[in-house]
């Protein structure tokens, strides 16, 4: 009794549950019919979209700089420049020019060079052949043979015992020359005296007294004999130095006189200075050169020259 009983009631609750069927209405229409006879279509659902991935905490430090992109300048385009070879080119023909320009100003000043008249010391063959030689050493008597007699030899002169090559002037020293005399000998005294026929000698003593004033009697009698000697010791120092000055010019005449053509060579040696016995006295010349005090004097008074100088 209880199972048909609760039969009877599961059944009647499944009726229950169950949706009754409702009538179809009934379409007349054709196109009705074909949609109600296609099956239904499932719509595809999306993927659900990702969770964002959680924010970091901010750092306390702040980030670095991003570094800049180094621009890149712009393509420049070369202009076409001058090698090595055409500037050297171009120097060379500019010296040229400049070396011409200056032998054609030379040729028309002086007619017949091209340098000015100046040549280099080691453009003269005799130069240069000392240069490489070295100098010389010459007694008095081997210094004799070079006079300009023996064309094969220079021609030499000395000063103060320094000889001397003046072979670029053999019209002047030669054997035909007007001072043929000064050529193979050292004539110190008549360059300075001016007595070509009797002072051609080295011996200078004494020629200091060519440059003291003559004595005057009666100034004399009015100082005492030790202020004359005084003066007459100052007068001769500074007659001296007049003497040494006239050697030292004719020395530098020799040395680079007559735009180099003179030159050194040598020395004047085994000069036996006993062989001049006494003091010479002054040539006739050098004597009437000589002045009286009181005109010395006068000279200094008007600005000449100073007192203990003659001519």
């Amino acid at each position: 009794m209880l199972s048909s009983s609760s039969s009877s009631e599961s059944s009647s609750d499944e009726e229950s549950t169950q949706p009754q069927s409702q009538p179809e209405p009934q379409s007349s229409s054709p196109q009705a019919r074909h949609r109600k006879s296609r099956p239904l279509q499932r719509i595809p659902q999306r993927p659900p979209s990702p969770s964002p991935p959680p924010k970091k905490p901010p750092s306390p430090h702040p980030p670095p700089p991003k570094s800049q992109p180094t621009p890149t300048p712009p393509p420049t385009t070369k202009k076409p420049g001058k090698n090595a070879l055409s500037i050297v080119l171009d120097v060379m023909r500019g010296v040229f020019g400049i070396l011409l320009v200056t032998a054609l100003a030379s040729y028309f000043i002086t007619g017949d060079s091209i340098s000015f008249n100046y040549r280099p010391w080691w453009s003269r063959p005799a130069r240069l052949r000392h240069w490489i030689t070295g100098p010389i050493l010459l007694t008095p008597t081997q210094l004799s043979l070079y006079n300009g007699t023996d064309p094969t030899l220079p021609i030499y002169l000395a000063i103060n015992s320094t000889i001397y090559d003046v072979s670029a002037s053999p019209h002047t020293y030669g054997p035909t020359g007007s001072y043929h005399f000064f050529a193979g000998r050292d004539a110190t005294r008549a360059y300075v005296t001016g007595c070509f026929s009797t002072d051609l000698t080295p011996d200078i003593r004494g020629v200091e007294e060519m440059f003291m004033p003559l004595d005057d009697p009666d100034e004399e009698e009015q100082i005492s004999s030790r202020e004359r000697k005084l003066r007459r010791e100052k007068e001769r120092r500074v007659a001296r130095e007049m003497v040494k000055k006239s050697v030292g010019g004719w020395e530098k005449f020799f040395r680079n006189g007559k735009g180099g053509v003179y030159f050194e060579v040598g020395r004047v040696v085994d000069a036996d200075e006993g062989e001049w016995g006494e003091v010479r006295e002054l040539c006739e010349n050098a004597q009437k050169g000589r002045k009286k005090r009181g005109e010395v004097k006068k000279e200094e008074g008007r600005g000449g020259r100073p007192a203990g100088v003659g001519a």
